[in-house]
């Protein structure tokens, strides 16, 4: 017995897939749709934390997770000069058997999700978004804009940091707000010295790789950036170039001396946004990037994502009506979202300041002691 029996899923992204895969377990009818009639997603890759690897289990795609990306433990620490400074544990969360983290790519994470939404018996509609919204207490008539039309019992709103969604409900919600900072991320050929996540702490830079295959890494760079553009393709990688020529480390120098196009590099400025419940008006519930997307600090984005799509299921499941479900939801998710965003905004804002170490080690502990509690 669940509290709906049809259901909107607006976006294809990872918390709409997943929400999608969960509520199908349930019985529940789901229409996923989706603007980009290719689906998919572009860029480079993806760090996957202990918590996400256990909420992935959840949702039934861990082995294929592990099995095209690559797991590893432990997070190694140097000097720009390639002087180990510390390795940091992972804790295996999700059990004996899972890792401590992940990397893949994120097209391939995409696909894995796509091809787990379609198996679920969801039906999938590309190429098309919502134009309106109408609600009654039964639930919501949605007109598309190719003009076709619904009638759902619960819409959920997993369309991301730019929300058209959350524009429709929330019209007075915040929007995305720029860190200050951004991240460049590029693909290279694993060399032997890594074989596991690897940091490279710069006075004003870090550098990263994370293994995402049996024989690629993704590389990722964080700076100070104080103005949010975009850059056109040919400054990409004179300007990668120039952040990782104060690095001597031979990982480093490697990488940088095989910058073009197949590295494919994706620069992106970091905006976060945090909005404050509720997350939902009648039958239409925001989830994911929609209501609380964070900077990478934590590793932890898609991972809340992950979460919102099992919480909102098992609760959708339980109740007995679908206000009853989703504020049992927000309770359950607003803390711990909350947390995660603004504890990495605040490790980004010491990052650019050169703030506290004891602070930056202080706030990394508390939101890895919070994330590997049960969700």
């Amino acid at each position: 017995m669940t509290a709906v029996s049809s259901v909107l899923v607006i976006g294809g992204g990872c918390a709409g897939t997943c929400a999608a895969i969960q509520l199908r377990k349930l019985g529940t009818a789901v229409d996923l749709v989706e603007r980009n009639p290719a689906w998919g997603s572009y860029g480079a890759g993806i760090s996957v934390s202990g918590p996400s690897l256990r909420a992935l289990d959840t949702i039934g795609v861990l082995q294929q997770v592990l099995s095209e990306g690559r797991g590893s433990d432990g997070v190694e620490v140097y000097a720009p000069s390639g002087r180990l400074l510390a390795t940091l544990p992972t804790p295996r969360v999700g059990g004996a058997h899972v890792p401590g983290q992940a990397g893949i790519m994120r097209p391939v994470l995409s696909a894995i999700l796509e091809q787990a939404t379609r198996a679920s018996g969801a039906t999938v509609r590309l190429g098309t978004a919502v134009k309106t919204l109408e609600q009654t207490p039964e639930g919501v008539a949605v007109t598309f804009e190719d003009g076709s039309r619904g009638r759902y019992d619960l819409v959920v709103g997993a369309d991301g940091l730019f929300s058209r969604t959350r524009t429709q409900i929330l019209p007075h919600a915040p929007v995305p707000q720029y860190s200050g900072q951004a991240v460049w991320r590029a693909i290279f050929q694993t060399p032997p010295e890594v074989k596991s996540v690897c940091m490279f702490m710069g006075a004003r830079t870090k550098v990263g790789f994370n293994p995402v295959s049996a024989h690629e890494m993704y590389m990722f760079v964080t700076e100070d950036r104080p103005v949010n553009e975009h850059l056109d393709e040919s400054r990409l990688v004179p300007e990668l170039s120039a952040l990782l020529a104060p690095y001597e480390a031979k990982a480093v120098r490697d990488a940088r001396a095989s910058l073009g196009p197949a590295a494919k590099i994706v620069f992106r400025p970091l905006e976060g946004l945090l909005v404050s419940p509720p997350w939902f008006v009648g039958r239409v519930v925001l989830i994911g990037d929609a209501v609380h997307a964070t900077t990478p600090h934590m590793a932890s984005g898609a991972g809340m994502g992950f979460e919102d799509a099992i919480v909102l299921a098992e609760e959708l499941g339980a109740a007995s009506s679908v206000e009853a479900a989703l504020q049992k939801f927000q309770q359950r998710r607003w803390e711990r979202c909350r947390l995660v965003v603004e504890n990495s905004r605040r490790l980004g804002e010491i990052e650019m300041t050169g703030g506290s170490q004891e602070e930056h080690t202080r706030l990394m502990h508390q939101t890895l002691a919070a994330l590997v509690q049960p969700i």
